[in-house]
């Protein structure tokens, strides 16, 4: 987040999506999950009926606005690869805008329902967290209608949309690809393309393989009133696989995005000034008359503290044009 607030002048569309799903994250790591683990040590759920609401009304708002997040990241990346110039326009950032805050707002408003009666929130089997009451399908006909438009309106369609457009987008940037290579065309931006459908494809497969088994269990104990087909334990892996899905997305997101680096090392410069130290780095290219191979001049580039890389030129006279390894700029003193 913070180094999206640092770039955030050079943010396209696609990234507005990313912070908002990395804001998902954060306040779900920070604002939750210390309560689920407070109750782990006190091996029962802390506070009464109020924090379990607070807990399960939370947690299940940033869940559908992360998946709601995700399927529009995927939906949009399928209209930029097959109708780029028809969306062009509508896909700006005013409008990648207008598709977080309907996500924020469509999630805040289907959580709230358990409010007024339309189902509940109670804890889980284990007893260390809340949730839904999937089991409430059994109750009344209001709950039942919450339990299953829960998981065909608001869990199965937007996995469907997430997976049927990471399908079509990798097997399009593989076509492409594949006719650039038979050309013999090389180029960075099939190189590009390639990794940025890679970190969208392993953001969401992570998201869809995260909540899996979450949603598997919770669908089986629909139709159960009781919990005599599966131990509580049975409950606990699949919760905390389900929130791991937090914790990686920053790791891919790094992996595969370059800009996001160096926006990662400059932050921690800023920090830790020992990583910025002046250093002189020397490189030697072909390019002198008189001399084997072609010519040789030395560009001698002096990086410092608060500097992006001035460079200082000595020409091949001034200098012998033996091979010369990188130096700290004390050591270019002493010499």
């Amino acid at each position: 987040m913070v180094i999206s607030y640092r770039r955030r002048k050079k943010m396209v569309g696609s990234e507005l999506l990313c912070v908002n799903l990395a804001v998902v994250d954060f306040l779900c790591c920070i604002c939750f999950y210390p309560l689920s683990i407070l109750s782990s040590f006190n091996h029962a759920w802390l506070g009464h009926h109020v924090t379990c609401v607070y807990y399960g009304l939370g947690c299940y708002i940033f869940g559908l606005c992360g998946m709601f997040t995700i399927a529009a990241i995927s939906v949009i990346r399928y209209l930029k690869t097959f109708y780029n110039l028809v969306y062009a326009v509508w896909l700006d950032g005013a409008n990648i805008r207008l598709v977080c805050c309907a996500s924020w707002l469509i999630a805040t408003v289907w959580s709230s329902f358990p409010l007024f009666g339309w189902g509940e929130y109670v804890p889980e089997p284990y007893g260390l967290s809340c949730t839904i009451a999937w089991h409430s399908y059994h109750t009344s006909f209001k709950d039942a209608f919450y339990v299953i438009c829960s998981f065909s309106c608001f869990m199965l369609v937007p996995v469907l949309l997430i997976v049927m457009s990471q399908i079509q987008i990798l097997y399009k940037v593989y076509h492409f690809t594949y006719t650039l290579s038979a050309r013999g065309i090389r180029t960075n931006l099939r190189h590009t393309e390639k990794r940025l459908s890679m970190m969208f494809f392993c953001i969401s497969l992570g998201f869809v393989t995260a909540w899996a088994p979450y949603a598997v269990v919770s669908f089986l104990f629909i139709f159960h009133k009781d919990n005599r087909y599966m131990a509580p334990g049975g409950f606990v892996f699949p919760a905390l696989f389900a929130k791991s899905s937090h914790i990686y997305n920053p790791f891919i997101y790094f992996y595969f995005n370059k800009a996001f680096r160096q926006e990662l090392r400059c932050l921690l410069r800023s920090f830790c000034p020992r990583l910025a130290r002046n250093r002189v780095g020397v490189r030697s290219a072909m390019g002198q008359e008189g001399l084997p191979g072609g010519p040789h001049p030395i560009q001698i580039q002096l990086q410092e503290l608060g500097m992006s890389g001035g460079g200082i030129r000595v020409t091949p006279s001034a200098v012998d044009h033996r091979p010369v390894q990188c130096l700290t700029w004390a050591g270019a003193h002493r010499s």
